[in-house]
């Protein structure tokens, strides 16, 4: 896929306003090509995203930006450490700053942290110019690829793993649903039968 021009002149619509017995045409609307539109990934964490991302980035040559991964850097803390020293809101907020930095860019692949839909705001900007993806798997298949879960802080406090994630999927989920443009089923599948899925999509 070739994206050299920033904007596909196929694309563009020319209104007409009829005015008596003129015609009057409008200023052309331009309207973004698919080729800078960025590839927004969404999804609770083990569903593939970073892989999926990595993927799509080297097949269509587009720059991978995790959210997660802009926040640490901004922070210059581990996000166990974030929420531990700042708590949940703190993080959320530098989340949402991310967001509406990287969705002004273009033609990039992003890769949002599992909880990034819960504020409005973050899913809106990262529509603007975004086609959303939302990775899915089944409780079973999360749990078994990321472990015991330690690498991030627990959203629920006290309940078991398992429990944790059932319960955040069951809040998420409707949230994920109203912000995805597309549904990306994950379990069973190997990385190059879903980017032939995508890439069909995209």
């Amino acid at each position: 896929m070739s994206c050299a021009r920033s904007w596909d002149l196929a694309l563009y619509e020319v209104p007409i306003v009829h005015f008596g017995s003129c015609d009057i045409p409008l200023p052309l609307i331009p309207y973004p090509s698919r080729c800078i539109v960025n590839i927004v990934l969404i999804g609770y964490r083990g569903t593939g995203k970073s892989t999926v991302g990595r993927q799509l980035a080297a097949r269509l040559g587009r720059e991978l930006v995790s959210t997660d991964t802009e926040i640490v850097k901004r922070a210059q803390r581990t996000i166990p450490e974030i929420v531990a020293q700042e708590g949940w809101e703190y993080f959320r907020d530098l989340e949402s700053e991310i967001c509406r930095e990287i969705a002004s860019r273009d033609q990039l692949i992003i890769d949002t942290g599992g909880g990034a839909i819960l504020r409005a705001q973050n899913v809106e900007v990262l529509k603007t110019n975004g086609t959303v993806l939302w990775l899915t798997a089944s409780v079973e298949t999360i749990a078994r690829r990321i472990g015991s879960g330690n690498q991030r802080p627990s959203l629920t406090g006290t309940k078991s793993f398992v429990d944790e994630i059932q319960d955040v999927l069951q809040e998420r989920t409707p949230k994920y649903q109203a912000a995805a443009d597309h549904i990306i089923v994950t379990d069973g599948r190997s990385i190059n039968q879903l980017m032939e899925t995508i890439l069909g999509l995209v």
